[in-house]
């Protein structure tokens, strides 16, 4: 049963897939810096000076200043603007994978396509009897 399994681990699908998942849990973590710390806060300027990562929308009726101090105090919210963050960081990985793989596929096509096969002997066979057929008429 070690064996096997040892077999099944080692296949080249499994150790690919492996390593796709441990590059792309690094890569996610790029991007979401890359999201929160370059293109939100330009963006955020842009805006009109808003903080993305703070915006939050108070569940209760106690008002309170800040997203930090509306956890610290345990008071529900929706925060709404880290759940932007996150978009932004889906569309942009997807995006990145998207041309990733359109660029695999363009290598993969640069293969010619292999000559078609010659007749093979049946088919002459039965190429012959058909030319006698004709003949015979």
């Amino acid at each position: 049963m070690l064996k096997e399994f040892r077999d099944f681990a080692m296949r080249g699908n499994v150790l690919d897939m492996a390593i796709g998942v441990i590059i792309g849990g690094a890569f996610g973590k790029i991007v979401s810096s890359l999201v929160s710390d370059v293109l939100m806060p330009p963006l955020g300027l842009l805006l009109g000076k808003v903080d993305f990562s703070s915006l939050f929308i108070n569940l209760s009726g106690t008002p309170q200043p800040s997203l930090t101090a509306a956890k610290a105090a345990g008071t529900p919210t929706l925060n709404y603007g880290v759940f932007l963050q996150s978009v932004f960081d889906f569309v942009i990985i997807a995006f990145v994978i998207f041309v990733l793989v359109k660029q695999v596929n363009r290598f993969k096509r640069s293969e010619p396509p292999a000559a078609p096969a010659g007749p093979t002997t049946e088919e002459k066979l039965l190429m012959e009897i058909r030319d006698a057929l004709k003949d015979r008429r």
